[in-house]
């Protein structure tokens, strides 16, 4: 009998449908192989659905899609909607609903691809990124008002005056008419169980560091609890070394040395600057999947690049890092071999260098690579 599993897509925007589809196809391919059964449930959520009906990412379709395995996104931005509103409204409200508190990004050179970085190969950059995924300065408490006015955020913004005044001396309704601000928020249980996601990763995959980031010589409340969070989970891994990291070093000795860092773990803003700058040092944002997990309930997987409207529709754009992020979806449900045949299938077609699109210095269209993937996976069987 089948292993059943039941998958939403929600496709989005831009180039999200075409890269989609062929992630779809290769996860098809390998399910043959693997005696899997996937059903396919597609959502129309994206800015069409938006502008068509107003509608973001209701209550409803929240409930439906808890009924299913794992979600499969394509990506989200269009220049016709103010910037932030779908990126808020559906994927930081999935995340946040769904409480996917790890957002795992690998960090990995394949053969067969060309690095920035002068002199270093695919040993040299293999790291697993774990970023928290909702906390700190996404939890959406802020805002922008103009002090004389009314309103709802009095009250909040009367805590900030006396702390700004208390810290620097200044009051803000005499010398400031106007201000914004954004607090960032960290809890000890998020802390503790994004942590320990790293060290059980490192124990998987047989790594001896765990890497954690911060800026707790700058932001020393959040920051340095986040630190002090860090060093009390490490007691519980002796066997795993530890080091902590102020974020713009490790942007620094990421480009320099990326063959020091094994499992990083950082909260939720750095976390996002960081694996952009990994995506780079791995080849671009063609190659970089990144999965939002809960290891007890729904987990979504999509490519980290944006929606990239101006080639929509063309069959132009990379997909591998959507066939990549079917493939952690494959490991992350406990299908492992066949997410091990998806990624030694991609590697296969890196390294002989054939069928490449047009950010590896190729002219191969979307649905190319597509094809040659699956047929490395039927080859390699």
């Amino acid at each position: 009998m089948k292993r059943g599993y039941k998958i939403a897509v929600i496709r989005g925007d831009g180039i999200g449908p075409e890269v989609i589809s062929e992630g779809k196809k290769v996860l098809e391919a390998v399910s043959e192989l693997e005696n899997i059964a996937l059903e396919w449930v597609e959502y129309p959520h994206g800015a069409e659905h938006y502008l068509e009906s107003g509608e973001l990412i209701g209550e409803d379709t929240l409930k439906e899609l808890k009924k299913s395995d794992a979600i499969y996104f394509g990506c989200i931005g269009d220049p016709r909607v103010e910037t932030g509103i779908l990126e808020q409204g559906i994927l930081l409200t999935l995340r946040f609903y769904f409480d996917q508190y790890v957002n795992l990004r690998p960090v990995k050179l394949l053969e067969g691809v060309r690095t920035p970085l002068a002199g270093k190969r695919p040993e040299d950059i293999d790291i697993s990124v774990v970023r928290e995924n909702t906390e700190d300065f996404y939890v959406g408490i802020g805002g922008r008002v103009k002090w004389k006015g009314k309103g709802k955020k009095r009250d909040e913004l009367e805590i900030v005056r006396k702390l700004y005044n208390i810290k620097f001396g200044v009051d803000i309704e005499t010398d400031a008419d106007e201000l914004a601000y954004q607090i960032g928020v960290v809890t000890r249980e998020g802390c503790e169980r994004v942590m320990r996601f790293a060290f059980e990763l490192a124990n998987e995959k047989g790594k001896k560091k765990v890497t954690s980031v911060d800026k707790a010589n700058v932001l020393t409340h959040g920051y340095g609890f986040w630190r002090e969070v860090f060093n009390e989970v490490a007691k519980e891994y002796p066997a795993i070394d530890t080091e902590f990291n102020f974020v713009d070093a490790i942007c620094m000795w990421l480009v320099k040395n990326p063959e020091w860092y094994q499992v990083v773990v950082t909260p939720n803003m750095f976390g996002d600057i960081i694996t952009d700058l990994g995506a780079m040092i791995q080849g671009g944002l063609g190659l970089a999947p990144g999965a939002n997990i809960n290891p007890d309930g729904v987990s979504m997987f999509e490519p980290i690049h944006g929606s990239a409207p101006k080639y929509a529709g063309k069959n132009v754009s990379n997909p591998i890092a959507t066939i990549w992020a079917g493939a952690m979806l494959l490991e992350t449900v406990g299908e492992k071999s066949a997410a091990e045949r998806v990624l030694s299938a991609i590697e296969a077609v890196l390294r002989e260098g054939k069928v490449r699109t047009y950010d590896l210095g190729g002219n191969s269209k979307t649905s190319e690579v597509g094809d040659a993937v699956v047929g490395e996976i039927r080859r390699l069987s």
